[in-house]
């Protein structure tokens, strides 16, 4: 149109100018011009009423196509909006129509078409302002292609708060909590506004990332900007310090708000629960409750579990009449709540009465109920209800199926276990990480090693519980040497790091081998991953050192432990009672009740075990007396094989038989076995072979006792009795353990049996013996062929005592390790008293401490004297 007017202006302006300054002859030419102008005109004008036509078709086709797009938006209809779209060309749509039909593709969850609209926008060069960015975003926020609204997030200025706030929430919906938080500090560095709920939703980003410091740091912006006294931004600071284990910062907000509703009282009193503090969550529960706030499902359900963890059921059954007159007691959340809280609590009866009368048994039901048939040892309750389920057409989950084999492991029911096993390999749950480490431990607490190996080998994947579990089987089976196998392997695989309970589970190991330089090897590992702080490592430690005779270690160990528990005072008094240092045992015994920790019954067996060994008999009369009379501790019978003991060793045989007769629990066989034992030390045949028919009757098929009596007669050169009992052994297929002894020198266990001649250096060994012998002959030692325990020639007897296994051990420790260091012997059975005699003089030879530990106690031999004092 202003192209038409130009036009117009200036054939006027060109007429005007010609009558001017032309002369009069050229006026013919010029009306030629003239009318030659109008005809311009009257083209103009035609050219002028079609192009307004055309602006009214235009104006028309843009209103048809937005109000179509519209209609078809209000109706749902997102297929045929971006069709039509697809045909429409930029001037045809209106950008408020665009966020219309961006709004349904975020409403609808199609991120295809929702792409559709994305290129026609960017295709035809439409300017994304705030609005249509805003909508772009929500579309791919909802349609869940996060990268892309992230994309969106850093090339538009989107100012409305909503929109941050719902891509913030599905960041971290998605686990991407480090993205959620950075999109927060966008929006903090661009200005925008932000909204209660910005602060309700990054909060929780935070605690998920347990970033105290950055949750922190929020707090304080929170109070700076005013939204401090907000009750859902309060409660979710609350939430945050529960889940970062800062309950005293969760409570000083939780005091400070101005207003609290049922979820913040809740919150409270599940964090106080979930973080240990059973008792303070019932405290707010009574303080809710007299606020007069109402209670919910969820208030009910926290209580639940704060009555569980506490063991109060009075309590508990008072919360289940608050949850019936609430009319609660028809859900299924309540049920199982309620079921769950009266089996921890002991009562069954109750929690039976719960799950009959339960209309609609879920999964979870039944997985409670099991759990707590477990508890109470009802193991075959427990796996009839994992059958019933099936029956009943409940699938059982992992959850159900880790109960069950709990129970198992639990009661060690291998066959029941071995059942369930089965079960999940039949329904393909077996590569389940979760079920696999719950199926090592039933096999292991089973003593079923090989099957444990089988599932830990068959593991796909593999995480450090896993390797704990097996390693920890291994080393509570007695296979130390594949325990520390396994630990090497270990701390070969690059993915994963032993932690502290791998290091727990793989030191009893050491100890049961003596190993004492892998053990320091390991404590080396320990204190440079700053594992010596967990008390169950330390104490593990402590107990290692002492089991392989390094007591000052494990003293110093000991006195380091920063919060001694009653198994760290226990496992020092057990120490020195290992090693006949009994006055230090009872000493530390009394400091353990005067820092005001009571003893338990394990505490109890470790001092008289002390006494016993001490030959501190009016000690171990009085402690005895102090666990029945003041800690109200009932005697079990390794008490009373404790007394039995300590009285044989002293040679008071007549008082441990009568002790033993006035039992009021039946005596069993290790008691008898302690008296047995007495007589051979005190040489009493007559009442040894009183007291081992006992103990034959009572275990007929243990070759220990009958080897043990065997020893009395030979003692005694009571052969012709050796044989009719060896005779004994033989008409019932016994056979006899050889007696056994093992060193570790350079990180390798050598292994020695009676007579053993197949070791490497045996002719070193068996010279070095000769020459030991020879010299006991030259300063009047003579060998104690007693203990031969063979009908022979004095020479054959005492070649048989020079192939006693910790001869052996002790000669291949002092040839093989350099001067000045310990040498430390391991024998599976009682040390002989001719072996006893050689040590002492190889200790002084040699000037070397020899440090052995047989089955009984640790010998220490050093200048030619021992330890035990002749007392073992």
């Amino acid at each position: 149109m202003a192209m038409l007017v130009a036009n117009l202006s200036s054939s006027s302006f060109c007429f005007c100018s010609s009558l001017r300054f032309q002369s009069q002859k050229d006026i013919g030419s010029d009306v030629r011009v003239l009318r030659s102008s109008k005809a311009s005109l009257r083209t103009a004008s035609i050219e002028y009423r079609d192009y307004a036509d055309s602006i009214s078709t235009f104006d028309r086709s843009l209103t048809d196509a937005n109000t179509r797009l519209r209609r078809f938006c209000e109706a749902g209809n997102l297929e045929s909006a971006v069709k039509l779209l697809s045909v429409s060309g930029k001037w045809d749509i209106d950008p408020r129509t665009l966020c219309s039909v961006l709004q349904l593709c975020a409403d609808s969850r199609s991120l295809k078409y929702g792409k559709e609209v994305d290129s026609f926008i960017r295709g035809n060069g439409f300017v994304i302002d705030s609005n249509l960015g805003s909508k772009l975003a929500l579309m791919y926020t909802n349609c869940g292609d996060l990268k892309e609204a992230g994309r969106v997030f850093d090339h538009v200025r989107i100012e409305k708060a909503l929109f941050w706030n719902i891509l913030m929430n599905e960041l971290a919906k998605s686990g991407d909590f480090s993205g959620s938080i950075g999109l927060f500090k966008k929006m903090l560095s661009s200005g925008v506004e932000m909204d209660s709920y910005t602060f309700s939703c990054i909060s929780k980003s935070f605690s998920s990332l347990r970033s105290v410091n950055g949750g922190e740091q929020l707090h304080g912006f929170i109070l700076k900007s005013g939204f401090g006294d907000c009750n859902s931004v309060a409660n979710s600071l609350v939430a945050f310090y529960l889940k970062n284990q800062r309950v005293e910062s969760a409570r000083k907000v939780f005091d400070e708000m101005t207003e609290r509703d049922v979820i913040s009282w809740n919150s409270m009193i599940n964090g106080y629960v979930s973080n240990g503090l059973a008792e303070q969550g019932l405290s707010l529960f009574v303080q809710m409750l007299s606020s007069g706030m109402d209670i919910d499902l969820a208030t009910i359900v926290s209580v639940f579990a704060s009555c569980a963890d506490s063991r109060l059921l009075s309590l508990g059954r008072a919360v289940h009449s608050l949850g019936l007159k609430a009319c609660l007691g028809r859900q299924e959340r309540f049920c199982n709540t309620l079921l769950d809280m009266y089996a921890k609590c002991g009562d069954l009866d109750s929690s039976i009465a719960v799950f009959t009368e339960m209309s609609d048994r879920s999964v979870v039901s039944y997985t409670s109920m099991i759990a707590g048939y477990a508890r109470e040892g009802l193991a075959g309750e427990a796996v009839k209800l994992f059958t019933e389920m099936e029956e009943k057409g409940i699938s059982p989950d992992v959850y159900t199926v880790t109960a069950v084999l709990n129970c198992c492991a639990r009661n060690r029911l291998l066959e029941e276990g071995k059942r369930v096993h089965e079960w999940i390999k039949e329904n393909d749950m077996g590569f389940d990480i979760f079920l696999s480490n719950a199926l090592m431990d039933m096999y292991a607490k089973c003593g079923s090693m090989q099957e444990a190996e089988l599932v830990f080998s068959e593991m796909p994947v593999k995480d450090i519980i896993s390797w704990n579990t097996i390693i920890g089987g291994y080393s509570k089976n007695c296979y130390a040497n594949e325990a520390l196998s396994l630990f090497n392997l270990l701390l070969e695989e690059k993915q994963l790091n032993a932690d502290e309970r791998t290091v727990a589970c793989v030191l009893p190991a050491c100890a049961s081998l003596s190993a004492f330089d892998k053990g320091r090897e390991i404590h080396g590992y320990i204190m440079r991953n700053g594992y010596f702080s967990d008390r169950h490592v330390a104490n593990s430690l402590v107990d290692m050192y002492a089991k392989c005779g390094a007591l000052l270690l494990a003293r110093l160990l000991f006195d380091e432990v920063a919060s001694k528990d009653l198994v760290s005072w226990t496992v020092m008094i057990a120490g020195y009672g290992m090693h006949g240092i009994g006055a230090e045992s009872i000493a530390l015994f009394n400091r353990m009740r005067e820092a005001g920790i009571e003893p338990d019954e394990i505490s109890f067996v470790s001092v008289l075990y002390a006494c016993s060994h001490s030959g501190l008999v009016d000690e171990g009369w009085r402690f005895f007396n102090i666990m029945r009379h003041e800690c109200k501790i009932e005697p079990t019978l390794e008490h009373y094989a404790c007394i039995v003991d300590m009285l044989a060793r002293t040679g008071n045989l007549s008082k441990a038989y009568r002790f033993i007769e006035n039992m009021p629990i039946p005596p069993d066989a290790t008691i008898w076995g302690a008296l047995l034992c007495g007589c051979r030390i005190h040489h009493d045949v007559k009442l040894a072979e009183k007291v081992a028919e006992k103990v034959f009757a009572l275990e007929p098929d243990n070759t220990g006792y009958y080897v043990l009596m065997a020893n009395i007669y030979a003692e005694a050169e009571k052969w012709e009795e050796v044989k009719r009992l060896r005779k004994r052994i033989g008409r019932r297929g016994l056979r006899k353990n050889p007696g056994c002894s093992w060193i570790e020198i350079k990180g390798k266990v050598n292994i020695f049996v009676a007579g053993d001649s197949s070791h490497p250096e045996t002719e070193k060994i068996e010279a070095f013996l000769r020459r030991v012998r020879a010299r006991m002959r030259e300063e009047g030692y003579s060998p104690q062929t007693k203990y031969a325990l063979i009908d022979a020639e004095e020479m054959e007897k005492e070649e048989a005592l020079c192939g006693h296994s910790e001869k052996l051990a002790m000669a291949l420790g002092i040839l093989s390790s350099g001067h000045g260091k310990i040498i430390r012997v391991t024998k599976n059975l009682r040390v002989c008293g001719d072996c006893h005699e050689m040590a002492k003089l190889m200790s002084k030879l040699t000037r070397r401490e020899i440090v052995l530990r047989d089955s009984n106690r640790f010998h220490h031999f050093k200048d030619g004297h021992c330890s035990c004092r002749g007392f073992w």
